[in-house]
Order: C-alpha cells, then sequence, then structure tokens
C-alpha cells in the first residue's frame, strides 16, 4: 500500500509502498476512504511545535479519519468486516489505574508513561490502510448519503464535542464562545446551535470572518467583534447574551494574551460555568474574587469522552447537525505537499480532505 510516512520531527517525509499491516489482537484494519488534514500539520512535520512527542520511529501521518473494515484481530467481538467507521486518534489506556496514559495516534504522546503506548500504535491514516486499536473506532452505519469525504469533516466537531458535554451545555441556555473563527471554534458555534442553545455569541477579532458564521449558523448565532479590553469586551458579550451566560467555552488557538478568555468569565451570569480548551500561549490570572462571589466554575477538557463520536453521529442521523457549512476541499493522497499549504490557509468553514 502507499502511505506517507515521516522519520522523525523535523526529518523526511516520503510518499512509500510499504506492507498492508496484518490484524494483531484487539486491533482493526481499516481501508481509508478519507482523512481531514490539522491545519498545523505543516509545522508538526517540520518540528515547529516543541509540546509535541512523536514515535521515535519512523510513521505514518493521519490522525483522524473514515473507513471501512477490511479485517479484524482476536479479541474484537463487535467490529465486523464491511462495517464503515470513524477513526478517532485520542487512546486512553484501558488498564484499571487512577491515571491511564493516553496518546493522539500518530501525532503525541500525553503526559508521563505515554511514550510506549505511542510506540505501539505509532501509524495513522494519511495510508491506504491503517492498522488501529478497536477503540479508535466507531461504527458509522446509516449515513450512506453522506460522501466520506465531507463525513471526515466531522474531526472538525469532535473536539469541541467534548468541551460543550464537559460544561454541561443544556437546550435554552446562552453560550459564548471565545475563538469562534478558528477551525474548532467555528464547528463549536455550529454544534452548541445543534444541541439547543437558545443563543450562541461567536466572538473573535476577525468581523468578516464572525459575519461569514453568523450567515451559515442561524438566527441563534450572534456575532461579537472583541477589541481586547477586558472590562469593554465583557460589557458587550453580556449585552449580547442578555444580561449574562450561563457558559463559555474557550477554544483560541495559542493565544498571545488572556483577553479574550477573561472577558468571557467576567461575562457570565452567577453559577456560569467556562471551559478550557484552547491553546493559549501565556498564564491565565484568575480573577479569585470573581470566581467566588460569582460562584464560577472553571473546567478544563482535552479531546472527548469514548461515547463522544456515537452521540456526535446520532446528532447527524438525527438531521440536528448539518455538517455540510463546513465545505470539504479535497485533495488524493500523493498531493499532501499541496494540501498541507491549503490546510494552512483554509478560512473557517473550510476543511481540506485527503483521499486515496
Amino acid at each position: 500500500m502507499k502511505a506517507w510516512r515521516l522519520t522523525r520531527l523535523g526529518g523526511e517525509l516520503s510518499f512509500e509502498d510499504i506492507a498492508v499491516p496484518e490484524p494483531r489482537a484487539g486491533s482493526v484494519l481499516v481501508r481509508i476512504q478519507a482523512s481531514a488534514l490539522l491545519s498545523y500539520i505543516k509545522d508538526y512535520i517540520r518540528g515547529l511545535l516543541p509540546t509535541y512527542t512523536a514515535p521515535k520511529q519512523p510513521f505514518t501521518i493521519g490522525t483522524n479519519g473514515v473507513g471501512e473494515i477490511s479485517a479484524v484481530g482476536r479479541d474484537v467481538w463487535h467490529l465486523k468486516p464491511g462495517q464503515r467507521v470513524m477513526v478517532s486518534p485520542h487512546l486512553v489506556a484501558r488498564e484499571n489505574v487512577p491515571d491511564p496514559a493516553q496518546i493522539l495516534i500518530a501525532l503525541t504522546a500525553i503526559g508521563a508513561g505515554a511514550e510506549p503506548m505511542l510506540a505501539d500504535w505509532p501509524d495513522g491514516t494519511l495510508a491506504e490502510y491503517a492498522l488501529l486499536p478497536a477503540s479508535a473506532v466507531t461504527p458509522a452505519e446509516g449515513l450512506d448519503g453522506i460522501p466520506a469525504a465531507q463525513l471526515a469533516v466531522l474531526m472538525r466537531f469532535i473536539v469541541p464535542f467534548g468541551g460543550l458535554l464537559r460544561g454541561r451545555l443544556a437546550a435554552g441556555e446562552t453560550l459564548i464562545v471565545t475563538g469562534a473563527t478558528g477551525a474548532f471554534g467555528t464547528a463549536a458555534v455550529l454544534l452548541a446551535a445543534a444541541m439547543g442553545a437558545g443563543r450562541v455569541i461567536a466572538a473573535g477579532r476577525n468581523q468578516t470572518a464572525l459575519d461569514a458564521l453568523a450567515r451559515v449558523g442561524g438566527s441563534r448565532v450572534f456575532p461579537v467583534c472583541l477589541k481586547g479590553d477586558i472590562q469593554a469586551d465583557a460589557r458587550v458579550l453580556r449585552e449580547a447574551g442578555g444580561g449574562g451566560a450561563q457558559m463559555a467555552f474557550d477554544m483560541v488557538g495559542r493565544a498571545r494574551d488572556p483577553n479574550a478568555t477573561l472577558a468571557a468569565l467576567h461575562s457570565l451570569s452567577r453559577g456560569g460555568r467556562l471551559v478550557l480548551m484552547g491553546s493559549m500561549a501565556t498564564e491565565l490570572p484568575i480573577p479569585y474574587g470573581v470566581v467566588m462571589l460569582n460562584n464560577l466554575e472553571i473546567l478544563g477538557q482535552f479531546m472527548y469522552p469514548a461515547n463522544a463520536y456515537s452521540r456526535l453521529l446520532d446528532l447527524v442521523r438525527s438531521g440536528q447537525l448539518d455538517i455540510t457549512p463546513i465545505r470539504a476541499r479535497i485533495y488524493r493522497l500523493p498531493d499532501l505537499h499541496e494540501a498541507m499549504e491549503a490546510a494552512a490557509d483554509a478560512g473557517n468553514v473550510q476543511c481540506v480532505v485527503m483521499q486515496p
């Protein structure tokens, strides 16, 4: 089969002929039909993201996908050849221990003790086939009318879905999404509306992108352009939320200052929740008195629970979540270098997808 192989971060990336993997215990072999690219995949390959710990050996890159099970190993009882599945890179060790290791397959080890786990499952989805742990795939029946390339766009939604679940978003609530014009932030806005939020405040600093998001998001999405002044932005957010929001969801990527996050915190109504899921590059100075006097919750969330993909697919099947506002830009597997450039420059309602 063909696969994109990386020797190491900052090393050689090549399109190679390699053997199709043989299933082993607890694994499934998936014929990949589509895989969405991360916007930062080029920087990752070049070794420009120091927080990532990649596999030590050469590995196949690619973090997610849509495919069909080709074969299963022993100790796999429910998944069957021929099933259409979603591939997730988030893998948590299944031992009954207090702090099980976790990795993002073909991307990074997370925390102490995770590197051996990544060495065991190093290979991802930018290939014709991928061998994966059975727990990394979710059946996707009942969605035959959605092409694989469009279904791969769900990668944008599954990450913020974890944060919205963590924050206990309830139907009718007002939600503020900071970083709303980013790839995951835009999906968070659309997803929150699908989950029944009464009002979604899409907050960011790009007015044009905010207006575009409001057009596709519907009548419950309200754009707010932030100026960088914490108190002034908080006042505007509170006004847009009708006096305050029950929940704020921070999805700002690589923020150099905490202003947008703090503005969202100050705009919460009493008992509100702030979920942190972005990638802030600086410290977050928490206003102790504000949090204490207003009974606020601050919740961190990394990725999503194991059953999240099943629940997200249910939203698509029911028609509550329309994923077509995020348009798939399709590239063939050999054209990865061109696709990576496109992914780095893609707008918030575009998603670059690779297909064999």
